[in-house]
């Protein structure tokens, strides 16, 4: 369901831009638009309905997730701005889908172009075991010391921006930019993905090299105009903060704690690189990989484990689940 919602959110709707042809649809979108409205109303429904069904039953009843903290205020009769049962659904919604693309996207790709150049996994992981001292799992007060990790994950988002276009942004009043007279009310879309390819701003803008980040004072806060991964001002994504905490903890633990490398009989250029448009920009085949623990034995014991690394845990643990004989 939700992949249809990210498809549906970034594809190009001829009746947008021709609106006196929107009626009649000739892409078919605006009909799978309400299909999927219909589908997604249907599973809203029964989520808060079963929210409430345990409210109502228990006595003392204490919230135990956002959707019951949102049920609570859409009851609340002193709110100024009211929260209707849409309001709830949409709520939902953006929790859902705000968290469940980005992260693994451009931890994917970031494995793909380290997978095509196996001498930049030597790099990151010498800088992982100096930190670590290959004596414990790489923790979030780690990240200030890995420059090269975070130099990754910059060139990952420059030339694999989750969102090609931005969210949109108006023109409030007249303005004139570089140039060009900008009218009030126009709609204004940043192509990130452009502006990360643009050989005026960068040397060979299509190869991977993180080196090109280290020493600079380039953020990816809005600041900075050549890397806006997230966007800048008000319409910047609100969770930058928390994706950056996910994508660096899970790519450090990724790289740190096991050797990777493709199937047997893939060769480095037979990897594709292919991207799929839509509201993201995901892989056009999935990322297929092999690991292998490459720390001693005792960090992969479960009470020493983080238990952001679900990864480790079932590779270490899986062989002697099979030599007691249990269904594979």
């Amino acid at each position: 369901m939700f992949d249809e919602y990210f498809l549906l959110s970034g594809v190009l709707n001829i009746g947008d831009w021709i609106p006196w042809i929107d009626f009649l649809d000739l892409q078919g979108y605006v009909k799978r638009m309400k299909a999927l409205c219909k589908k997604s109303d249907r599973f809203y429904d029964h989520v808060l309905d079963e929210h409430r069904f345990n409210r109502e039953a228990e006595k003392d009843f204490a919230a135990k997730d956002m959707v019951d903290l949102l049920l609570q205020l859409a009851d609340d009769p002193n709110l100024e701005v009211k929260l209707n049962n849409d309001g709830v659904k949409g709520l939902i919604q953006d929790l859902i889908t705000g968290g469940s693309d980005g992260t693994p996207t451009a931890i994917e790709w970031a494995m793909s172009e380290l997978l095509k150049q196996p001498n930049l996994f030597k790099n990151a992981t010498e800088e992982l075991d100096r930190v670590t001292s290959r004596e414990r799992w790489v923790k979030e007060k780690d990240f200030p010391q890995l420059p090269y990790l975070d130099a990754i994950l910059k060139e990952t988002m420059r030339l694999h921006p989750v969102a090609v276009m931005l969210a949109r942004h108006l023109a409030l009043e007249d303005c004139n930019v570089a140039g060009y007279d900008l009218r009030k009310g126009t709609r204004v879309f940043i192509n990130t993905w452009g502006i990360g390819r643009d050989p005026m701003l960068l040397n060979a803008p299509e190869k991977f090299q993180p080196e090109r980040f280290l020493g600079k004072e380039i953020r990816v806060k809005g600041q900075n105009f050549e890397l806006l991964p997230f966007g800048s001002g008000r319409r910047m994504c609100s969770g930058y903060s928390l994706v950056l905490k996910m994508m660096r903890s899970s790519l450090a633990n990724m790289l740190y704690g096991f050797n990777w490398k493709l199937p047997d009989g893939m060769k480095m250029e037979d990897l594709s690189m292919e991207e799929t448009y839509g509201l993201a920009t995901p892989r056009k085949f999935p990322l297929v990989a092999l690991s292998e623990p490459r720390l001693p034995v005792h960090l992969y014991h479960l009470q020493n484990q983080p238990p952001m690394n679900r990864l480790g845990r079932f590779v270490t643990r899986l062989p002697s689940r099979l030599s007691e004989g249990s269904d594979p």
